[in-house]
C-alpha cells in the first residue's frame, strides 16, 4: 500500500524554475522506484523521468539537461527540479511507483498542474 501525493506546480514563466515534490507512505522509497509523468491537454501520459535507487536517473529526450530528479529517503520525497522552463512544459504532472524494473507502474499521485507561460 503506497500513497503519492504531488506538490509545488504552479505558474512561471518560459526559461523560470519549479521544483515539484512527491511524498510517499505506505512504504519506503528504498523499496520502490520512483518516476514523473505528464499529460498536456489533448496529448497522451509521457515518461519524464525515473529515480532507481541502484542506478543512474533516466529522462526522457524532452526533458535531458533541463530537469533533474532527486530522492530523500529520509523523508520518502522524491524531487522534479525542473529548469529552463519551456511552454510545452505545460502539462499536470504525475508522480508514481513500482517495485520493480520489471513492473508497470502501479501507484499513482493525483497531480499537480505545471503552467509555463511564453
Amino acid at each position: 500500500q503506497v500513497q503519492l501525493v504531488e506538490s509545488g506546480g504552479g505558474l512561471v514563466q518560459a526559461g523560470g524554475s519549479l521544483r515539484l515534490s512527491c511524498a510517499a507512505s505506505g512504504r519506503a522509497f528504498s523499496t520502490l522506484l520512483l518516476g514523473w509523468f505528464r499529460q498536456a491537454p489533448g496529448k497522451e501520459r509521457e515518461f519524464v523521468a525515473e529515480l532507481a535507487w541502484s542506478s543512474r536517473p533516466s529522462y526522457a529526450d524532452s526533458v535531458k539537461g533541463r530537469f533533474t530528479i532527486s530522492g530523500d529517503n529520509v523523508e520518502n520525497t522524491v524531487y522534479l527540479q525542473m529548469n529552463n522552463l519551456k511552454p510545452e512544459d505545460t502539462a499536470d504532472y504525475y508522480c508514481a511507483a513500482r517495485t520493480s524494473i520489471l513492473r508497470p507502474y502501479n501507484y499513482w499521485g493525483r497531480g499537480t498542474q505545471v503552467t509555463v507561460s511564453s
